[in-house]
């Protein structure tokens, strides 16, 4: 009994042992990789709780579009090599290669492409890019291109997603194998061509550019027409070969299903294609009531069901649907957003197309529908300046009258305006409305006090102006179209929408170039809108490059979403 009772007593003892042991082990383990990590992480990230894939890989893409990657100050396209050794001091090492010069930082995980003293690539295997494997990265997105390349040394797979403002984001992994189908990232390049205008700092087209355009080019750049029908014309063709017209408004009555519409533009790009200008490509996108989605393809709600909701997040959110649906179809420019405060309950033509009655909201929410829209490069146009929220007349049939003093209107329906072009919006819209305590002769649209006096001087506004259908009764009751056009000009306008009747398109150029050559315009007057016309161009990287039919599946989920969110 006792030999039994002491060798249970030993198994203890053993066993105890043990699990001391593995414990100790555990603790052991755990304090090397704790010694791993870094002493003093950056109080940034902190308390920062990890990210989903998803979220990480929205962050990195959305840095790469602005020429950045997380945790660095470095903007490809911008960022000097002076500047880059300032902050990390002189590189370990240099390399000469077929596509230039890196500077080589291996303490920063980090590869620096210089081109004439511009950093033009950056090539990192910092953890936010190797932590990510190759389908993560091809299920978020898509890559515009993918190919293989193979030395002696490497044998890669690189997918390659072409971003906005030039930049080119590579994803580089070890090409799949049967031994690993799905292998983590080697590291990411992110690169863009210098040019000219990044070398000089400056964007846009060159002035000798514009001192090269003939007359009748600058004043078709400053026309944007209407077209008849639904698919090209011999109408169509001629307004844009023999007019340039600087851009295309499309209304319901051109769309008639989603490959139409796509086909429709495609068309007008391949007309475009030896003009160095492409088109503007615009239409009237809000969401609601004015709607030009084709048939398969869901609507966003009303403005005023998203100012119900006052949360900025969502009004973000329905900009850069907006975005993608104008990308799906082949649109660069939407008419929107309203930022009209809906103050006279009778008005007949916004109601809820406004965001509502109240300044604030109208402008915080219509600010961040702009910057969705912007974020998904597409033009937006921020409508009607400066102010259609107090009227009692459609401007559509008559010309609506607004007895209110400059210093009246900048308490309420200037508000959002301002804030808008203090937050960068590129094009404003004027409306055709009658302010007589500002100026009895003209609407906004045609008025110099209203356009070049409150938008220009005190604004300080240097985008483009556009003004409202030139077509509409608020107009033709009271002008002759093409004078209208010439009058807009003279007060400070750029863009002159002709949106109906593509007949008065000849009718307009005509006028405009005749006011130039008889001298009652200024041929550098009409240069200060064909520099505003051809920056924005430029800024958003216009081409005429055909739009592949879309699937919408994806964009109508989203617009699902907004729309159960104001139900």
């Amino acid at each position: 009994m006792f030999k039994r009772i002491t060798i249970i007593v030993i198994i203890a003892v053993i066993a105890l042992g043990a699990v001391f042991f593995f414990i100790r082990s555990l603790g052991d383990t755990h304090d090397k990789q704790a010694d791993q990590q870094p002493k003093n992480p950056s109080p940034d990230h902190e308390n920062e709780e990890a990210q989903e894939p998803g979220t990480a890989l929205d962050n990195i893409f959305n840095l790469a579009k602005q020429g950045k990657i997380p945790e660095s100050n470095i903007v490809v396209g911008e960022t000097t090599t002076d500047a880059v050794q300032k902050t990390w001091g002189k590189p370990d090492k240099t390399s000469d290669t077929d596509v230039g010069r890196f500077l080589i930082y291996p303490s920063h995980d980090i590869k620096v492409g210089i081109t004439d003293n511009i950093v033009s690539d950056l090539r990192s295997s910092q953890d936010p890019f190797t932590s990510f494997d190759l389908d993560a990265i091809k299920s978020y997105e898509k890559p515009d291109d993918s190919h293989y390349y193979q030395d002696d040394d490497y044998n890669q797979i690189i997918l390659v997603y072409k971003l906005s403002n030039g930049y080119v984001l590579k994803w580089v992994l070890p090409k799949p194998d049967s031994d690993t189908d799905n292998p983590d990232v080697d590291h990411i390049s992110l690169s863009k061509e210098v040019s000219e205008d990044d070398k000089n700092g400056e964007e846009g087209i060159q002035p000798g550019d514009i001192e090269n355009m003939s007359l009748d080019k600058k004043i078709g750049q400053m026309i944007f027409s209407g077209v008849d029908g639904t698919e090209m014309t011999a109408e169509t063709r001629h307004i844009i070969q023999k007019y340039h017209v600087g851009g295309i408004i499309l209304y319901g009555d051109n769309i008639a299903g989603t490959t139409q519409t796509v086909n429709f533009l495609n068309e007008m790009k391949a007309v475009n294609a030896d003009n160095p200008y492409p088109l503007l490509l615009g239409v009237d996108e809000e969401g609601g009531s004015v709607t030009r989605m084709p048939d398969g393809v869901k609507s966003l709600p009303t403005s005023r069901s998203i100012g119900n909701l006052n949360d900025p997040d969502v009004s973000f959110n329905v900009g850069t649907i907006l975005g993608e649906q104008m990308q799906a179809l082949g649109f660069n420019l939407d008419f929107a957003p309203v930022l009209d405060v809906n103050s006279n309950p009778d008005n007949p033509v916004i109601g809820d197309r406004s965001f509502g009655d109240n300044p604030d909201i109208v402008t915080r929410l219509g600010i961040q529908t702009m910057k969705g829209l912007q974020n998904e490069e597409v033009i937006s146009v921020m409508k009607h300046f400066p102010g259609h929220g107090d009227t009692g007349k459609d401007s559509h049939l008559k010309l609506p009258k607004v007895d209110k003093s400059y210093e009246e209107l900048s308490k309420l329906e200037l508000v959002p305006f301002k804030k808008a072009i203090s937050e960068s919006a590129d094009v404003s819209m004027v409306a055709h409305i009658l302010l007589p305590k500002i100026d009895e002769n003209y609407p906004a649209s045609m008025s110099k006090e209203v356009i070049t006096g409150i938008l220009r001087k005190d604004y300080n506004f240097d985008g483009v102006v556009i003004s409202d259908d030139l077509t509409m009764g608020a107009i033709t009751d009271h002008y002759n179209v093409a004078d209208a056009a010439v009058q807009t000009v003279k007060a400070g306008g750029d863009l002159l929408l002709v949106g109906h009747n593509p007949d008065l398109i000849a009718t307009v150029f005509d006028k405009l170039k005749t006011a130039v050559e008889d001298g009652e315009i200024s041929e550098s007057r009409i240069d200060e809108s064909i520099e505003r016309i051809t920056h924005l161009k430029a800024k958003y990287q216009l081409s005429d490059e055909k739009t592949p039919i879309p699937n919408f599946q994806s964009i109508n989920a989203k617009v699902e979403a907004i729309r159960e969110k104001v139900s």
